[in-house]
């Protein structure tokens, strides 16, 4: 904020103030193009700087980006794994009867199998003639 309580302050920017340097005769001589324009082959030089920058710039942050991206997918890949791996032992344990039923859905199969065991195999087994099975 400019205080207005100091007149000399105020001369000075006004004095000091930058103006255009650009001469107020309009004739137009090789010399002052030169100086107030680039040539082509600066204009060239300047593009190839501003596009080695500008490429650097990007992958720079397009290294970052797919650091971060590697980052977050990596813990959203090992939170859906752990899951995952959870919910499968559950289910593996509630079918073989170590953890009890949920909502009284029972999928437990190791009483059923040893029951089919013990009827259809059992009796398959007294059928066949034991001395056949020796004599050969």
């Amino acid at each position: 904020m400019v205080n207005i309580q100091n007149p000399t302050m105020i001369r000075t920017l006004i004095t000091e103030f930058p103006l255009t340097d650009v001469p107020k005769e309009r004739t137009v001589t090789e010399e002052k193009i030169r100086k107030y324009t680039y040539t082509k082959d600066e204009v060239d030089e300047l593009i190839s700087d501003a596009v080695k920058e500008a490429v650097d710039e990007a992958r720079k942050i397009d290294e970052e980006s797919m650091a971060k991206h590697n980052r977050d997918a990596t813990v959203l890949s090992m939170i859906l794994g752990f899951t995952a791996l959870a919910l499968f032992v559950d289910g593996l344990l509630r079918v073989l009867g170590i953890v009890p039923p949920f909502m009284d859905l029972d999928v437990n199969i190791l009483e059923r199998i040893a029951d089919k065991v013990e009827t259809d195999v059992i009796d398959r087994i007294r059928q066949v003639p034991i001395q056949k099975i020796f004599h050969r």
